[in-house]
């Protein structure tokens, strides 16, 4: 598997509009994109630092999977992503080393990223998400 670096980390938000000024004002960190994803029933917004981005995740629908990890856990940390060169190649190796795919094959997600999610229960706990930019 290639990876190259951490491309963000997901946080689960009750609402971004009430999180963006921790990040801006305590952090100083600039929001440079606020997105919805319709079909993960999201909105995001995005704040770099270096390389690595931090995506705020705030449900648009209670049912949605950010909906439900807020209503067990509540807001926090949710999801690590990764780059990865080779996005379906790095499925079908994790998939042969006995990793739980949540994604068979990459999708669509914010940014115009191709994503795909490893289930946490086969990677220690931690939702890992693996991003492609094709782009690039």
């Amino acid at each position: 598997m290639e990876l190259t670096h951490i491309e963000h980390i997901g946080i689960a938000v009750e609402s971004i509009e009430e999180s963006i000024p921790y990040y801006e004002n305590i952090l100083g960190l600039k929001c440079y994109a606020i997105e919805e994803v319709k079909d993960q029933k999201v909105k995001t917004a995005f704040f770099k630092i270096g390389q690595t981005k931090i995506e705020l995740l705030e449900s648009t629908d209670p049912e949605g999977p950010i909906g439900k990890f807020i209503e067990k856990k509540g807001q926090g940390v949710h999801h690590i992503a990764f780059a990865a060169n080779g996005i379906e190649n790095a499925l079908a190796e994790a998939e042969s080393k006995g990793i739980r795919l949540i994604d068979k094959a990459p999708r669509k997600g914010a940014e115009g990223l191709d994503i795909a999610f490893l289930h946490p229960k086969s990677t220690g706990g931690v939702l890992t998400e693996l991003c492609e930019d094709k782009n690039k």
